[in-house]
């Protein structure tokens, strides 16, 4: 990217607070790159690295797209913190195959690079990925929507409301999760929209927010009106998608499940807008990545897996009030407790 194209994008990014302990011998600078600064999962899992930033004596500078989907804004970002020496970068990437260059020009710089959240593609271009089991995220729901449904999940009709037209990682993995769990072929597993199951009405994207899971979710009605499950993206998305349902009095014949475990999404499942979510932990995931990096810094060590597995697994839950035989969950009272936003 050109620099006059870098300069003009870094005015969309969000600044985040910068602490540095006056103490350290070495001032160690991590960065933070998330999709949006007004989705509930990234404004936590800015809190959980600031405050492990602070605690460690660290300095971190934090930014975020306009929208999810801002590819361009993360350029910036990845430009300023090689530029401004950052041992190392925390990302959520909006495109998670193009930003692979850019990727590779920090880590030539000597830059940790780890994903959160959504594996870049390929994964193994990050130095290491902390996240959520997304895969597991959307099988989870997809069982719990199957075994709700019952001996009426064979005749169901089924509609996806994804995230951004270029099917970044975490899109892809819920909604092939979702699949499986549910009982559809996925066909292609790292390929959105090539199934072939009648069951399926459809997808269509929402940029992870209510206003894009509204008129996604009105474009699924218009296909087919008598659609009768929903797979979102997150909740914010969910709660888009029943605001179109309740607008034409078809509230109560969908079933709508979801991922992310925050408190307004763990609320929404206490009032019925949503049938269950799947609980993730981004506090977790930031200050995890925040520690990595300053263990890095001091001695060049990179953070490994969780065994078994090609990313560090952060955890997750079914949350719903109710559970289903063969399905593990928690219920609401639980998921408040652990939830986040």
């Amino acid at each position: 990217m050109k620099k006059t194209v870098v300069a003009a994008t870094l005015g969309a990014l969000a600044l985040g607070v910068a602490f540095a302990s006056p103490a350290a011998a070495e001032d160690i600078t991590a960065c933070l790159i998330t999709k949006t600064d007004t989705n509930p999962f990234f404004v936590k899992m800015k809190e959980g690295a600031t405050a492990k930033a602070k605690e460690l004596g660290m300095t971190l500078k934090a930014y975020a797209g306009k929208i999810d989907g801002d590819h361009d804004s993360q350029v910036a970002a990845v430009e300023s913190c090689i530029a401004d020496g950052a041992k190392g970068i925390l990302i959520a990437a909006s495109d998670t195959k193009a930003i692979v260059d850019q990727v590779k020009k920090a880590q030539d710089a000597g830059v940790l690079v780890i994903a959160l959240d959504t594996p870049l593609d390929p994964a193994t271009a990050a130095d290491a990925t902390f996240a959520t089991d997304n895969l597991m995220a959307g099988k989870l729901i997809g069982q719990w929507a199957a075994a709700t449904m019952g001996d009426k999940a064979k005749d169901a009709k089924v509609g996806f409301l994804d995230l951004t037209p270029s099917q970044p990682t975490v899109d892809v993995l819920r909604d092939q999760g979702f699949m499986i769990g549910f009982g559809i072929d996925p066909k292609d597993p790292n390929k959105i929209g090539d199934e072939d199951d009648p069951r399926i009405v459809g997808h269509d994207v929402t940029n992870g927010n209510e206003e894009g899971g509204r008129k996604a979710m009105e474009n699924l009605l218009q296909k087919d009106p008598d659609i009768n499950v929903i797979h979102t993206i997150n909740e914010p998305a969910a709660v888009g998608a029943y605001q179109a349902l309740k607008a034409v009095g078809k509230e109560n014949d969908v079933l709508i499940v979801s991922v992310d475990g925050g408190c307004p999404g763990v609320k929404a499942v206490s009032e019925g807008v949503i049938g269950a979510t799947s609980q993730q932990y981004p506090l977790m995931m930031a200050a995890l990545g925040v520690e990595a990096i300053k263990k890095y810094a001091e001695t060049g060590e990179k953070p490994k897996p969780t065994e078994g597995k090609d990313f560090f697994d952060t955890g997750v839950a079914l949350v719903t009030d109710k559970p289903v035989a063969g399905v593990d969950s928690i219920d609401v009272k639980t998921g408040m407790d652990k939830c986040w936003g």
